[in-house]
């Protein structure tokens, strides 16, 4: 398998309330809004986030975002008015923060050795 562009999704409850918190948790306002039931950010030139109103299956996603400087960036998401838990020792990788979206779908951020 050959590819070329990630696009990963989330599902929430209320997409305008997921966009906004997750507008705060990436620090901008989303790059798509198509519909009122989704949410689009592009991250990378090959990777986007992708959130989905279906309040039937909402709650249950993990998503991880590598960083450079989880202690910079856990500072920053405290300032925007996102809960922060402890960062935490994962094994000889590195470092992790998960965070919990109000819908509870699981953000980590991760800081790699």
């Amino acid at each position: 398998m050959s590819v070329s562009y990630v696009f990963a999704g989330l599902v929430v409850t209320d997409r305008d309330r997921a966009a906004d918190w997750y507008a705060r948790l990436l620090g901008r306002p989303a790059d798509m809004l198509p519909n009122d039931g989704e949410a689009a950010w592009q991250l990378t030139d090959s990777a986007s986030l992708y959130l989905l109103a279906d309040a039937n299956r909402a709650g249950q996603g993990i998503f991880t975002l590598v960083v450079d400087d989880l202690d910079a960036e856990m500072a920053q998401l405290s300032q925007r008015g996102i809960a922060v838990p402890p960062a935490e020792q994962v094994g000889d990788a590195g470092r992790k923060c998960a965070i919990t979206d109000p819908d509870g779908n699981t953000v980590s951020l991760v800081e790699l050795r």
